[in-house]
């Protein structure tokens, strides 16, 4: 059994993460931390005000960091070093450095690390791999992702227009999955860099962001997120020199492929995946879909973006 520590009580933590725990066979909602207990109360769980104070509970075993993003390198580090278990949701942290430093947080405590990146636990991903590996559409020389929609930085998560708090925009929030998705069929990146801009919105953060990143064997890959569109795209198509891998859209269950086509759904609940595979790590010693160490390349990729800004 995985006693669980929740940090944070928003959107994601109440659609999402603690449906997945109480839905876990191996897993128990032990407690859940937050500023506001009156946010705790519909759940049968301890409520901490207090980092410390559930840090120091011997009955917590693994921390789930739910806050905005400029809180994950610390609340990690200190949930590590206080001897839990961490995943935390994604992007990793603020910069490449922080991100750095939680890995080597874990290194030093002998305690596991793993980071929200569920995609790279889909079905179609997984079997997409596959595809790649036995050539089903020769050499592949490119993979283009988009993620377009309209976020007019109102709402419950405002938070990701103000950069001290989110990192960037869209950038740090809906391109980190499309970066860290092609990280992990095409491997570590080698170069990347990127064109950002408020095309629409004049908040402080930007409301695009065009990456490009190569890979080795002259692979490259192209990410373009939006938050002024009011048409949804979530486009993701990888090209050979034989054909192409088309998982548009990337949240739905089609695989489209020389050939033939497959149908391979995902749960409703995304992180139920991601929230099994870290039991199964804790407890059986199975491999971590998305350590520390692999995601550490999806905030290096935004670090050299930001950097070439």
């Amino acid at each position: 059994m995985v006693r669980w520590a929740v940090v944070g009580v928003g959107d994601i933590t109440k659609r999402r993460v603690i449906p997945a725990i109480l839905a876990e066979p191996r897993s128990r909602l032990h407690g859940i931390i937050t500023r506001d207990p009156a946010k705790a109360a519909a759940y049968d769980a301890r409520v901490w005000t207090s980092l410390d104070a559930a840090f120091e509970d011997p009955d917590v075993d693994a921390v789930y960091v739910a806050t905005p993003v400029f809180l994950h390198a610390e609340q990690t580090i200190a949930g590590l070093r206080a001897g839990k278990h961490v995943l935390c949701e994604k992007p990793m942290a603020m910069d490449e450095t922080e991100s750095r430093a939680m890995v080597e947080a874990a290194e030093r405590s002998k305690k596991l690390l793993g980071v929200a990146y569920y995609r790279r636990l889909y079905p179609k991903l997984l079997r997409a791999k596959e595809l790649l590996q036995a050539g089903a559409i020769g050499q592949p020389v490119m993979a283009e992702l988009t993620c377009h929609m309209w976020f007019d930085g109102t709402g419950s998560r405002s938070w990701l227009v103000d950069p001290a708090k989110s990192g960037s925009g869209p950038l740090h929030d809906i391109a980190s999955h499309r970066i860290d998705a092609l990280n992990h069929l095409f491997g570590k990146p080698l170069r990347a860099t990127a064109l950002l801009s408020n095309v629409v919105h004049k908040y402080a953060v930007e409301d695009n962001a065009t990456v490009l990143i190569e890979y080795a064997d002259g692979i490259r890959g192209i990410v373009d997120v939006r938050w002024h569109s009011k048409v949804f795209r979530d486009e993701c198509r990888i090209r050979g020199t034989d054909g192409e891998l088309d998982l548009t859209p990337l949240n739905g269950p089609q695989l489209v492929f020389p050939g033939g086509s497959e149908l391979l759904p995902v749960r409703e609940n995304l992180s139920s995946l991601t929230i099994e595979n870290f039991v199964g790590a804790v407890l059986d010693g199975a491999p971590l879909a998305a350590s520390g160490v692999s995601s550490y390349w999806t905030d290096w990729v935004i670090g050299q973006v930001l950097k070439a800004q």
